[in-house]
């Protein structure tokens, strides 16, 4: 039986790997990793660098493949359908990874930004090929250190204050409103920067971009002083690069409500 790993790699720093992820890497014979084009290769070369640091060179493969594109423009009631078929497509390339390039006694990887089991499609995109009944493997996950612990950490912050609860979210998500009975909310996969729309609001932001790398920028501050300037940064950051990961933490005060 083929045997899949799923490796949570944390934000972006080699140092951030768990000692189970160090030693799921060491036991895999051949590492996946999706190509999402000439813009994000640096993406790639962290991953391969991270291997260069924890792995002894010629002990593995890496197999690249062609993330498949998807419709960012679908929204409304066609989000969900385009994400469903986004997945089904990832699912062609990992049927035809494991199928083409990994023996039926050796062990194979994708590694996995921040924590698989957050925001990533990596475990979704496995049951389904597992309905599939196409290609047998079995499969582990391995958690790693997400962009929102990384992101508090480099703040020296928490998550929530005494007794309040957190709430992780999407951009497209906060841009409908801000969570009811939640003073501290966590956003994630903001392309349309939706913290704008409430910086006539007594709320504080701790944001990040590119967490844990060498291009890692920080912002925290009241929300209506700071918005501009991330504003700012996040659109040299991604001329400079082509393309941008970030997230950040909303944290409301109680008098401003």
């Amino acid at each position: 039986m083929r045997e899949i790993h799923v490796i949570g790699i944390g934000a972006g720093d080699p140092e951030q790997l768990t000692l189970q992820a160090v030693r799921a890497l060491r036991s895999t014979d051949v590492f996946f990793v999706l190509d999402k084009g000439e813009v994000k290769s640096d993406l790639v070369q962290l991953r391969r660098d991270l291997l260069e640091a924890h792995i002894p060179e010629g002990s593995y493969r890496v197999v690249e493949a062609r993330d498949p594109d998807r419709d960012r423009g679908a929204g409304g009631a066609a989000y969900s359908p385009a994400v469903g078929d986004w997945r089904s497509a990832r699912a062609d390339v990992f049927e035809r990874l494991i199928a083409e390039e990994l023996g039926e006694d050796e062990s194979g990887a994708f590694l996995v930004w921040g924590d698989p089991a957050l925001y990533d499609s990596t475990i979704g995109v496995l049951e389904e090929l597992l309905d599939r009944g196409t290609v047998p493997f079995a499969y582990d996950v391995v958690p790693g250190i997400s962009s929102v612990s990384a992101l508090v950490a480099r703040h020296r912050t928490g998550l929530n204050r005494v007794a309040g609860p957190v709430q992780i979210t999407t951009g497209r998500r906060l841009a409908e409103g801000f969570p009811e009975g939640v003073d501290d909310v966590v956003v994630m996969l903001d392309a349309h920067q939706a913290f704008r729309r409430y910086a006539d609001q007594d709320i504080d932001i701790y944001w990040g971009a590119y967490i844990g790398t060498p291009d890692e920028i920080l912002a925290s501050g009241p929300l209506a002083e700071t918005a501009p300037r991330i504003e700012r940064l996040r659109a040299e950051a991604r001329a400079r690069k082509g393309w941008i990961m970030d997230t950040y933490l909303l944290r409301r005060n109680p008098k401003g409500q």
